[in-house]
């Protein structure tokens, strides 16, 4: 490799990056009836959306197709060439085929042209050649010429498989707000996902439960109480009166704050030492929502109680920390 200077290496990764910000910003005066047509098309689809395509235009599709997905449209990528040796019986005449094809003469897909049409699919052409086979078969065409590759040599696909990109992206959230797609649906989707456990996970789904919440009553001794969280291997327990309703808690805080002023206090009984009404989550409530309640209280954990305000659970900064809500 010949030695180049850092300046010009610098030079040439910004000349491209300005070659393609120019196609992007040209297919703005690209977007017309032809794209609001697509849009329609596609906000109508009572099927799959099928992409198509090949070489590198099949990897944009496989985005599109995987981002399309994303937003609750259902959508499989399908390759030009495995069409016609079988796979073309994924597609349905109730389906819509969107087929990126930059040249929109690929000789896979003008092979593939006559039997989308047969089987009745709507197709959406997504081409930088308006006189392609791919436009003139299509039920809509999206133009996405350029004027130039990124490419030095002018020819590996770049500059305009950027374009097809961003088109594509235009037309996921175009879909996306037709279909009214909230943070909600999209989480559903993405249970796994940061966005996700957010919108989705519970409190009830990670609190401490069982051996690991120590409930007391309000007249245990502290020696017993302190016996039973670490045990549990907890950090405090939930005080009840005699009817199981939630009164109090009691946290190595409260012991720390109390061993001065009562030498005996492991012979006492919680009640007299407990934090009374201890601030509360729900189990019903978000995890999300419970973080800002610790957040905003500069505390470590808090009861969980029922709608009957009975405790069923102790939450924990940490058992946030481990579900990725932190």
């Amino acid at each position: 490799m010949k030695q180049v200077a850092k300046e010009t290496i610098l030079e040439w990764a910004k000349e491209v990056l300005d070659i393609e910000a120019e196609g992007i910003l040209d297919l703005k005066n690209q977007v017309d009836t032809q794209f609001f047509k697509a849009a329609k098309i596609l906000a109508n689809c009572n099927g799959k959306i099928v992409v198509v395509g090949m070489g590198k235009a099949g990897i944009i599709g496989q985005k599109f197709s995987a981002t399309l997905s994303s937003i609750g449209s259902s959508s499989f990528w399908l390759h030009a060439a495995e069409a016609v040796h079988g796979d073309l019986g994924r597609i349905e005449k109730k389906d819509v085929v969107v087929v990126l094809s930059y040249s929109g003469e690929t000789e896979e897909i003008k092979n593939l042209i006559p039997f989308i049409r047969q089987i009745g699919a709507k197709m959406i052409g997504v081409t930088g050649n308006l006189r392609s086979s791919l436009a003139k078969y299509s039920d809509s065409v999206i133009n996405t010429k350029i004027k130039r590759e990124a490419c030095s040599l002018g020819l590996a696909p770049t500059t305009s498989t950027t374009a097809m990109l961003a088109i594509c992206d235009a037309l996921t959230v175009v879909l996306q707000k037709l279909k009214g797609f909230k943070e909600k649906d999209f989480a559903f989707f993405h249970p796994r996902g940061s966005l996700g456990r957010k919108l989705l996970l519970k409190v009830k789904d990670i609190m401490r439960r069982g051996k690991y919440n120590v409930i007391v009553n309000e007249d245990a001794l502290i020696k017993e109480v302190l016996l039973k969280i670490t045990t549990a291997h907890a950090g405090a327990a939930s005080i009840v009166n005699k009817e199981g309703k939630l009164i109090g808690i009691f946290t190595d805080g409260d012991l720390r704050r109390n061993l001065e002023k009562y030498p005996n206090i492991l012979k006492m009984k919680v009640k007299t030492v407990m934090t009374t009404s201890p601030i509360v989550v729900k189990d019903d409530d978000l995890a999300s929502e419970a973080l800002k309640v610790l957040e905003t209280n500069k505390i470590d954990e808090v009861p969980v109680v029922d709608k009957n305000f009975t405790p069923v659970g102790m939450l924990d900064v940490q058992d946030l920390i481990a579900s990725g809500i932190f």
